[in-house]
């Protein structure tokens, strides 16, 4: 019965990462993750956002052109448009507005009782697809594997190769202080296939 359950959420969620992309796209806005957390009765829907290509393309331009009035890191270059995904208050809220009037039609959420909420990945962000670690080469990140690599299950470095044609990622562990384990290991670079990743998110660098 509990796996017949399970199912029919596994279903809805990937009916729900369905419409989001949707509602997101006809807002010039990527999907980046969705997560249903919490008890029955104070469940969080909590979509995440960023700007689409399109978007990140023409902050990009306008960083060029010197618009006043961008996030000063942006300006300074600490920051890439990249990292940043570039989405508004006011994007949130109106995606917001049109996702759950879609979400209540089609009667996507088992319930009636959750919170929906919308917002920006942040820095550390997580990296799941092949192609968030082809975008985000040369940027430090913390990887956990699911067979260890040298004993270690826990890397962090900096990303000197994405995902190309061999599904693998380089990391350059010189670019990070590391914990002992990793140091025992004796090696400055490491390779780890995709297939092999449980867990990845970007260390903002600040």
């Amino acid at each position: 019965m509990l796996a017949g359950v399970l199912g029919k959420m596994a279903v809805k969620l990937e009916a729900i990462r369905t419409a989001a992309a949707r509602v997101a796209a006809s807002h010039g806005l990527d999907l980046v993750d969705i997560e249903f957390i919490g008890p029955a009765k104070e469940r969080t829907l909590r979509i995440y956002l960023e700007k689409n290509a399109e978007g990140r393309a023409q902050l990009k331009a306008a960083i060029a052109a010197g618009m006043e009035g961008l996030p000063e890191r942006l300006v300074e270059g600490t920051l890439s448009v990249e990292q940043l995904s570039g989405i508004t208050h006011e994007d949130c809220a109106a995606f917001s507005r049109d996702f759950g009037v879609l979400l209540d039609v089609e009667d996507l959420v088992p319930g009636a009782e959750y919170t929906l909420e919308a917002s920006s990945p942040g820095l550390d962000r997580k990296l799941s697809k092949a192609e968030d670690f082809k975008r985000f080469t040369g940027s430090l990140v913390k990887v956990q594997t699911f067979e260890p690599i040298r004993n270690n299950r826990h890397w962090q470095g900096r990303m000197t190769a994405g995902a190309e044609a061999g599904q693998t990622i380089t990391l350059d562990l010189a670019a990070v202080k590391q914990n002992s384990k990793s140091r025992k290991t004796g090696v400055d670079t490491v390779e780890i296939a995709l297939d092999n990743i449980e867990k990845a998110q970007l260390v903002p660098e600040i």
